[in-house]
């Protein structure tokens, strides 16, 4: 664990269903008489909300990927100062809607190879991986038409087509492998209630171990 919490980070492709299941998953661990803070990235306190903004609307094309890594780096910079490192210091478990494994991929990956910046970045700024990483994997085509039916506003990278979501959806289970030690693979092609109880266990299992 994290300081007295545990950190808990959701990935995977546009239209998952991370928001959904963070959501479930929450409600299950209060039920148990944890104390939850549920954040998302890029956001989590207000100057990342800022910066959510810029970089989540507007053109594909409105920022490159070197300044889009600046962005997401500061933003979590800030999130991680007033909200994360505080929570887990106060023993809350923290479930995050992203984090920097979305970087490694949407950044480090999407428009050239960038990782090796992305990770530079990190460890100099950030320095802190999640204890438990849930990985909501799923059909590339299926989780675009999903995230296009949200018609919400913030669709740049849903924008960029099915090319770059298959191309995510490989490089998560490339990560999922990496990083083995703290990544669970979930089927996101389940029912709802089936992913959510697979979710549940895993999380219940690191808690317990």
């Amino acid at each position: 664990m994290t300081a007295n919490g545990l950190f808990i980070s959701f990935e995977g492709i546009d239209g998952s269903g991370k928001s959904t299941q963070v959501t479930l998953l929450a409600a299950h661990l209060r039920g148990l008489g944890r104390d939850v803070v549920v954040t998302r990235e890029p956001g989590g306190s207000p100057g990342a909300e800022e910066i959510r903004a810029l970089v989540l609307q507007g053109d594909p094309d409105r920022w490159s990927a070197e300044t889009e890594i600046l962005l997401f780096t500061a933003a979590r910079r800030d999130h991680l100062e007033r909200l994360i490192r505080p929570a887990l210091a106060a023993g809350s478990i923290v479930i995050c809607d992203r984090f920097a494994d979305s970087t490694r991929m949407y950044q480090g990956l999407s428009r050239g190879d960038l990782r090796g910046t992305v990770d530079t970045l990190h460890d100099l700024m950030i320095g802190v991986e999640p204890d438990l990483t849930v990985l909501i994997d799923m059909d590339p085509d299926d989780g675009l038409a999903r995230a296009k039916g949200r018609q919400g506003h913030e669709e740049r990278f849903e924008d960029f087509g099915s090319t770059l979501q298959a191309q995510m959806r490989a490089g998560f289970l490339a990560l999922a492998q990496e990083f083995s030690d703290r990544f669970v693979v979930i089927n996101g092609a389940q029912d709802i209630s089936d992913v959510a109880n697979d979710i549940t266990r895993a999380v219940e299992s690191r808690i317990q171990g």
